[in-house]
């Protein structure tokens, strides 16, 4: 039984990491745009297809692959920001229903790209950490787990420690105070969009050969940012960093001694719970960001 909790809690370990990649960039675009992003569950796809096309076909190394695929989902989200959110700034309702649009858009060219059938990468490694007989870590998602700390550490720094990331924090404040500062609120928009765009690709690229990649592969991934983000409160990157790891321990713990129907039900009421107990989220505030 240890052994078996042991196991369940590295596999919890795992997920959290990808889980909070995700649920932090799609709170650093919120918290500076004001923008709800339902494409972001696409470009964690975008980012598994990188691989797809950079490493299992074109046989690129696998880190080599990773890093354009960061790059490339980044300058997506750019692109997303300049066609959709900026002429929809003053128009929220807008914006969201624009990702919607371009969710649809990403997931056709997937489909016409590298068609419906599930995509199976091969393994990068095939090196496990072994604790005992029963408990084994395999490395592949160890470099998810240190992927999730190095980036996440380096975005802390980048926000509490830098000019760009004071100007990030001031815009997503308050707007106008920022503006009135010289900060370009084009700019930081720019910037948010392409570090939680990019955060969101190195999650889906990092995974992308321990799941099957597929172009729908982004609903279940938006789905557990947002009640991430719900749980840990709207805006707050520390929330959706700790309430990351309670889902995923929840989440896991629940799938791995019932079944994943009832951890899908657990976790939908554990928001819940949260949302009746403290409305504004775990670490929320009234105030946007």
């Amino acid at each position: 039984m240890l052994e078996l909790l042991a196991q369940t809690g590295l596999n919890a370990v795992y997920a959290a990491s990808y889980i909070s990649l995700v649920a932090v960039g799609l709170v650093l675009i919120f918290g500076v745009m004001g923008v709800v992003n339902f494409a972001h569950g696409e470009l964690f796809m975008a980012g598994a297809y990188c691989i797809v096309a950079l490493y299992a076909d074109m046989h690129l190394p696998f880190f080599v692959a990773v890093a354009v695929g960061l790059i490339f989902v980044g300058l997506l989200g750019i692109l997303m920001e300049k066609t959709l959110f900026r002429p929809l700034k003053d128009n929220p309702l807008g914006g969201l229903v624009a990702s919607i649009g371009f969710l649809m858009i990403l997931q056709a060219l997937a489909v016409l790209g590298f068609g419906v059938r599930m995509e199976h990468i091969p393994p990068v490694t095939q090196e496990v950490i072994t604790f005992s007989d029963k408990v084994r870590l395999p490395v592949a998602r160890l470099y998810v787990i240190v992927a999730a700390i190095v980036f996440l550490s380096a975005l802390w720094y980048f926000l509490k420690r830098t000019k760009f990331g004071w100007a990030l924090r001031a815009s997503a404040q308050d707007p106008q105070a920022a503006e009135l500062q010289g900060i370009s609120i084009t700019q930081t928009a720019r910037i948010a969009m392409f570090i939680g765009a990019g955060l969101a690709g190195l999650a889906g690229a990092l995974t992308a050969p321990l799941v099957s990649v597929n172009p729908h592969m982004g609903h279940s991934v938006i789905v557990t940012a947002f009640i991430v983000i719900i749980v840990g409160g709207v805006g707050s990157l520390e929330g959706a960093i700790v309430a990351s790891v309670a889902y995923a321990i929840v989440h896991t713990f629940v799938t791995t001694f019932y079944d994943g129907v009832l951890a899908d039900i657990v976790g939908l009421s554990l928001m819940l719970l949260v949302l009746i107990v403290k409305p504004t989220g775990l670490f929320g505030s009234v105030d946007r960001a």
